[in-house]
């Protein structure tokens, strides 16, 4: 970031966008994520707020972007940190406020210890303020307070904002469409990811433990300059029928299936896959036909990936396949249309079959626009995900069923004429797992 931005940084028109967008009377204001305490004075690893980094890029906290749409002596605002060389040693570098113009292609910058000076002026004689109000609690009081310093000053001319709106309505929006910069990034997360996988596929023996596969997935990641995009889920055996099943210290068994739901984060994109596996390499022949029905179910909903079909096809469509197999395989009995109706699946599938994906693993963006299931459109980037999870104690069911669990997932991009499978090149069936387990390490 030493070199100044140009008029085709990708931020910079993001910045533009969003303020065309509110229009000449909005102000907007993004706070930084909030550094997290772990424990005494240890810090969670810092990961900034992801509607600032997409608009911005800027990675460190304690900072503010206040957008002043139509402002003669600039628009785009940036309060951080000042350059201190003191604890620069103990933590990095800061870009400080003189650099953050070159840096970031912001038309000014200043400490942020300044902001409750110059905030105020800033609200003064504009009409609508777009904030993320209820997010964070300190900040959301502190902006109250600036805005009741401006409201004090209403007998002596001043206009203190009368509209206050949600800037995820505009945001979340913009951030639901990818920009080829933006799939270019989320493509790098996915291969990084695929192969993170196929480590952990290729190194499972019984006999290890959840948290050594772990071990191989996340080397893949740092050695590839990502990082966990979420925590690494690794459930052997009745393990995987916990849907966000964390503690990754289980023993795996010889005739265990393990069930791996990770994903890589490169430059804040997250990429999301599930495969389920055999320890031992091959199947049992419950196991595969369990395995064969989350298949089916994702290859149709797959099929429904493309512009103009409504979003919530995609679960519909994999809900049909999985009852139908439940039907076949005995784990229900009734009419598939009934069952579907009454919900009666949900026993054994409880969760919905995806998700939009980007800077949030479970990212921005609605889902329904108006009571209607929204349509699908290039650019957007979603997971297609169905599984089946059959508790060990699932009364009314062979035993042969009991403690199985299986999910199946993968990311696609919507293109114009379809989809793009951004997790492309993972082994999925059973057959393709089995021959990859089996060749050569």
């Amino acid at each position: 970031m030493s070199a100044a931005r140009n008029a085709s940084d990708p931020y910079a028109r993001r910045r533009r966008q969003l303020m065309r967008m509110a229009g000449d009377h909005a102000i907007l204001v993004l706070p930084s994520a909030p550094v997290r305490v772990r424990s005494r004075d240890t810090h969670f690893p810092y990961r900034q707020d992801s509607d600032l980094w997409y608009l911005t890029g800027f990675e460190e906290p304690d900072a503010v972007l206040v957008l002043v749409p139509g402002r003669a002596h600039g628009e785009a605002l940036l309060f951080c940190r000042e350059r201190d060389p003191g604890r620069e040693a103990w933590d990095g570098p800061r870009v400080g406020p003189e650099g953050a113009v070159d840096a970031l292609g912001m038309d000014d910058a200043y400490p942020i210890d300044d902001l409750d000076e110059i905030l105020p002026g800033l609200l003064e004689g504009r009409t609508r303020v777009y904030y993320h109000f209820g997010r964070d609690t300190d900040f959301d009081l502190k902006l109250i307070g600036w805005l009741n310093r401006v409201r004090a000053q209403v007998r002596l001319g001043a206009q203190p904002p009368h509209e206050f709106l949600e800037l995820g309505h505009l945001l979340d929006e913009m951030r639901l469409f990818k920009s080829r910069d933006e799939l270019r990034l989320m493509k790098r997360a996915a291969r990084i990811s695929v192969e993170a996988h196929a480590a952990a596929m290729r190194a499972v023996r019984p006999g290890m433990h959840e948290y050594d596969l772990q071990a191989e997935l996340e080397y893949v990641f740092r050695r590839n300059e990502a990082q966990p995009a979420y925590e690494s889920i690794i459930g052997t055996g009745a393990n995987a029928c916990v849907l966000h099943y964390r503690a990754n210290r289980a023993r795996i068994g010889a005739d265990d299936l393990v069930l791996i739901d990770a994903g890589a984060e490169y430059r804040g994109y997250a990429a999301d896959i599930t495969r389920t596996f055999p320890a031992s390499g091959r199947f049992s022949p419950a196991q595969r036909a369990l395995h064969d029905v989350v298949l089916a179910a994702h290859a149709q909903a797959c099929a429904q990936a493309r512009p103009g079909v409504p979003y919530a096809s995609i679960h519909d469509a994999a809900v049909e396949v999985l009852v139908d197999g439940m039907l076949q395989l005995g784990l229900l009995k009734g009419r598939a249309r009934k069952l579907i109706a009454d919900g009666a699946y949900k026993r054994f599938y409880p969760h919905k079959t995806g998700h939009w994906l980007g800077l949030d693993v479970h990212d921005v963006g609605d889902y329904r626009i108006e009571g209607e299931s929204r349509l699908l459109e290039p650019g957007m980037v979603l997971t297609v995900e169905p599984g089946l999870y059959i508790p060990p104690d699932a009364a009314g069911v062979a035993a042969k069923w009991r403690g199985l669990g299986v999910r199946i997932e993968d990311d696609l991009a919507i293109t114009r004429d379809g989809h793009e499978v951004l997790t492309a090149g993972l082994a999925r069936s059973a057959g393709e797992i089995e021959a990859f387990m089996a060749g050569p390490g």
